[in-house]
């Protein structure tokens, strides 16, 4: 891996984590293309710059952070599933992060769940996280759960579980949103713990990591900055159908460069 890898994978981190297309999925191809997806701190890089582009959230949302205890007693709840989840099945995410093919299908799905998103769930009641209550936040984690699978995306996931339960567009997003700082801070935490005991690492080596993992933070930081504004503006005016439509025609490409011997099927 080298500054070029990180420069691009911060990129695309920055634009993709709020959009429901799947920011991990989007890292697994985009790390095959270049030839380092099998590289181990590569696979921690992909989370840990994910957790900074989730605090884009905290700085432009900062006052929602200070609302009420139930605020945080929300997302702890919403929080839950992931954690159960993510300890018993890390092992078989881990495998499917090595596979643009799994992302390929899961792009597809979903990209044909959001062409009809809109219209199943058009008379939503909930406008505010005030009004999410202590069930529905659970239930939202359970749909985020969904996203371990590289390519279903965790806003995409997330969004669309508040919207089963009722809410708005925009009350659904911001919720994901809000739900995804702990679960990132709490995945970026156990990857880092992983891998720096299950590898030896040198002095050297571990001033090269933080060096990158600090500059891929940042720039998903900024990137995520712009993209999060703009996409809920998009989204309460437009919908879903132009992400379901991005999502299928990307899953159709990754799918015949994956079949016709494309530098995708050798990772």
């Amino acid at each position: 891996m080298n500054i070029i890898h990180v420069i691009v994978l911060a990129i695309i981190e920055g634009l993709t984590e709020f959009l429901p297309v799947s920011s991990t999925g989007h890292l697994v191809v985009a790390s095959a293309i270049m030839g380092i997806g099998k590289d181990e701190f590569v696979k921690l890089f992909e989370i840990v710059i994910q957790l900074g582009a989730i605090l884009a959230v905290v700085v432009l949302y900062f006052k929602r952070f200070f609302r009420s205890i139930d605020f945080y007693v929300k997302l702890i709840i919403g929080v839950i599933p992931a954690v159960i989840f993510g300890l018993l099945l890390k092992k078989k995410i881990d495998i499917l992060l090595e596979s643009p093919l799994i992302v390929a299908i899961a792009f597809v799905v979903g990209g044909v769940i959001l062409l009809f998103v809109d219209e199943w769930f058009n008379k939503p009641t909930v406008t505010d996280e005030k009004e999410i209550s202590h069930l529905t936040a659970f239930k939202i984690g359970l749909f985020q759960c969904l996203a371990m699978v590289p390519g279903v995306s965790r806003s995409g996931a997330s969004i669309v579980g508040g919207m089963t339960q009722k809410l708005s567009r925009k009350a659904a997003a911001e919720f994901s949103f809000f739900l995804a700082v702990p679960t990132m801070f709490g995945a970026t935490l156990k990857d880092l713990y992983d891998f720096y005991k299950h590898n030896v690492i040198s002095a050297t080596e571990m001033h090269h990591d933080i060096k990158y993992l600090l500059i891929g933070s940042l720039i998903a930081f900024i990137v995520a900055l712009a993209a999060i504004k703009s996409f809920i503006t998009f989204l309460e005016q437009k919908g879903f159908k132009v992400f379901g439509i991005y999502r299928i025609l990307a899953g159709i490409v990754i799918i015949v460069l994956y079949y016709s011997g494309n530098v995708l099927h050798t990772v």
